[in-house]
């Protein structure tokens, strides 16, 4: 048995992929308000990860930025190494970069299949695997957290490669909190559901403005409601807490896959008997 270090020490860097907007924004935003020094990586945005440095630099800590391409893998992953080694060392890694698509399992192109399992699966577990390296080198614990969906536990039509990894990268979640648990690193996964952010098209849209009728709160999440959820894990706080999928999905996954298509409130009401 390994030596089981039980929770970090100090407050290390963290790395948050996929940071210049929606969740990978509010996670970085909401660690650095912890207390913590934060990397952020980017693609397709820079401007967004500017703004986004700028929220965690104006917190008060230190923010390291770096472009990564998940479609660009292995290679591509060093950038964990590469922030670790700017910010002195990582204690957390939030692996939240990710893409999806829509279409019929048939009309799926080999293509778009590889581009999603990449980004989506491949390179959580790439960064996850530097990472781990990382912590367990530096025996004082660390933390990953993989962003999945709630398309991790449940299908939905017309997103065949997204549903594949995102299942996929729940069950990596778990054999890397089965493996790691003794030095003290914990895996979790955090499983959005409709969350108001550029990724569903909801950029700048007030979640409490649009109705849900299919979602038991009645609304899409706001970006900085999972953020919290990650906050938690990532913190010392959370050190007997591994190999869990956390849901923030407003109720959705107990009304099945297909919640975000009711369009009428009727399913709340109870008949008398």
């Amino acid at each position: 048995m390994r030596r089981n270090a039980r929770t970090f020490r100090g407050l290390p860097p963290h790395s948050v992929t996929g940071a210049d907007s929606g969740i990978g924004k509010a996670c970085a935003v909401a660690l650095a308000q912890a207390g913590f020094d934060i990397g952020i990586t980017w693609y397709g945005d820079p401007d967004g990860a500017r703004r986004t440095a700028a929220e965690v630099r104006g917190t008060g800590r230190a923010c390291e930025v770096a472009e990564m391409d998940l479609t660009r893998l292995p290679d591509s992953a060093g950038v964990v190494d590469e922030l670790a080694d700017r910010l002195g060392g990582l204690g957390v890694l939030v692996n939240n970069a990710g893409t999806g698509a829509s279409a019929p399992f048939v009309d799926t192109g080999w293509e778009r299949w590889r581009e999603v399992l990449s980004v989506d699966l491949d390179g959580p577990f790439l960064c996850g695997q530097r990472a781990a390296r990382r912590m367990l080198a530096a025996g004082a614990g660390g933390r990953i957290i993989n962003i999945t969906s709630v398309h991790e536990h449940a299908p939905r039509v017309g997103s065949a490669a997204y549903c594949a990894a995102k299942g996929g990268l729940g069950l990596l979640t778990k054999v890397m909190a089965q493996e790691l648990a003794a030095d003290g690193i914990t895996v979790n996964a955090v499983a959005p559901g409709e969350i108001s952010t550029p990724m569903t098209g909801q950029e700048d849209v007030d979640p409490a403005t649009q109705e849900r009728p299919g979602v038991p709160v009645g609304r899409p999440g706001d970006a900085r409601e999972v953020a919290a959820v990650v906050a938690l894990l990532a913190s010392p706080a959370a050190a007997y807490v591994t190999g869990a999928s956390w849901p923030v999905d407003g109720g959705m996954l107990m009304m099945g896959p297909q919640a975000a298509a009711l369009t009428s409130n009727d399913w709340r009401r109870v008949e008398p008997a």
